[in-house]
C-alpha cells in the first residue's frame, strides 16, 4: 500500500477557494472538497477508508494545502481554476526510516486529557478538555515517544480552533464541531521506524476529519 502526499496551492481569486476557506466552517469545507476527489462508493467512513488526513499550512505565499492519503486523489475532480497541486508517493522516504536517523517533524494536532468519571462528575467537566502551553508541550512529547520517535527539539504555536456545525442523520439539533488546535514543529531521531509509519499512516490525536493529526517528517539537514 502506498501513501501519496499532495500539495495544493489555491488560487486566492477562485470563489471555490474563497467559499472553502472563510468562515467558521472552513474545516468542514475543506473535508467535504478532499473527499470529492475520491470515490463515493466506499462505506461509511470513507476517510478512513482512504486513509485522509489533511492540513493548512500558512507560508509567505499564502495558505498551502496539504493531503495524505493511501489512495491516489483524482485532482482533475478539483472546479476549474481551484489552484495548483502536485502528488507524490511517499514509499521512499518511508521505507528508508531507520533508528537513529534525524528528521525534522511538524503536526497540527488536537491535544486534550479526558478526566476521570469522578473527576469530571465533581468539577462538572466535559468529556475532553483542551489542553495549551506547557500542557500541550507536554501532550506532544507523549505522543512523539508513542509515535516511535524522541522529540529533540519543540516549538509549538497555538492555531484557530478547527470548528464545524454537522447536521443530524435524524430529526434534532445540529452538533458543533470545535477542535482546539496547536502546530508541533521539531526536530526528533527515530526510535522504532515501524511505529512511525504506522502514526504517519493513521495521523495523531482527535479531529482528523477537521484537519487534525497528519504528522509530516523530513530528513534533517546536516552540516558540515
Amino acid at each position: 500500500m502506498s501513501l501519496w502526499l499532495t500539495r495544493i496551492i489555491p488560487n486566492p481569486r477562485s470563489p471555490e477557494v474563497r467559499r472553502d476557506l472563510a468562515g467558521r466552517n472552513t474545516a468542514m469545507n475543506l473535508h467535504r472538497r478532499l473527499m470529492s476527489l475520491y470515490p463515493s462508493d466506499a462505506g461509511p467512513d470513507p476517510r478512513a477508508h482512504f486513509g485522509v488526513l489533511f492540513r493548512i499550512d500558512d507560508t509567505h505565499t499564502g495558505p498551502h494545502i496539504l493531503l495524505q492519503s493511501t489512495h491516489q486523489p483524482d485532482l482533475t475532480r478539483l472546479p476549474e481554476g481551484y489552484g495548483t497541486h502536485q502528488s507524490r508517493p511517499l514509499d521512499t522516504l518511508l521505507n528508508a526510516l531507520k533508528p537513529g536517523l534525524s528528521i525534522r517533524y511538524r503536526c497540527a494536532a488536537s491535544p486534550v486529557r479526558k478526566p476521570g468519571a469522578t473527576t469530571r462528575a465533581l468539577y462538572n467537566l466535559p468529556a475532553v478538555v483542551p489542553l495549551t502551553g506547557a500542557h500541550a508541550d507536554e501532550w506532544w512529547t507523549r505522543q512523539a515517544d508513542l509515535a516511535g520517535i524522541k522529540a529533540l527539539t519543540l516549538h509549538s504555536h497555538p492555531l484557530d480552533a478547527a470548528q464545524a456545525t454537522r447536521q443530524p442523520d435524524h430529526s434534532g439539533s445540529p452538533q458543533r464541531i470545535h477542535h482546539a488546535r496547536t502546530r508541533f514543529d521539531g526536530s526528533a531521531t527515530i526510535t522504532d521506524p515501524d511505529l512511525l509509519r504506522q502514526k504517519i499512516t493513521e495521523g495523531i490525536g482527535r479531529g482528523k476529519a477537521y484537519g487534525c493529526g497528519l504528522l509530516t517528517i523530513a530528513p534533517a539537514r546536516t552540516t558540515t
